[in-house]
């Protein structure tokens, strides 16, 4: 499921021949078009080592030299302080904090939408 798309956009985190975490873009329709979504995640004994830093940045090179897009977007949990810091290395800013429209774990989150742009890219 993961390649069947044309590109593939999704992709696994391999640290010495073991998959430890994926990453992936998610380019949007519509009125949303010029837009894709990333997504991310790590096995926790591999926190801390700039892994996400970095598959971030390569990830976000290859959306916006694939897709015809302007804008880069993740949402990470409010209580996700490591993942905020990840994006922000890589030039996201905070566009939107949407008060308690997340549940988990019964407790309300704030949704973050983190951004970049073609523009501010490097």
């Amino acid at each position: 499921m993961a390649t069947i798309d044309d590109p593939t956009h999704i992709f696994a985190i391999d640290i010495d021949g073991h998959a430890v975490g994926g990453i992936g873009i998610h380019s949007q329709s519509d009125i949303f078009r010029k837009n894709a979504e990333l997504g991310y995640w790590l096995a926790e004994p591999y926190w801390g080592q700039k892994i996400i830093t970095r598959a971030v940045k390569e990830i976000v090179d290859f959306a916006f030299a694939t897709y015809d897009i302007n804008r880069v977007f993740a949402r990470p949990f409010v209580t996700n302080i490591a993942s905020q810091k990840v994006l922000e290395k890589n030039n996201f800013i905070l566009e939107a904090k949407l008060e308690k429209v997340l549940i988990k774990t019964d407790e309300y989150l704030h949704e973050l939408i983190y951004a970049v742009r073609r523009e501010n890219w490097k």
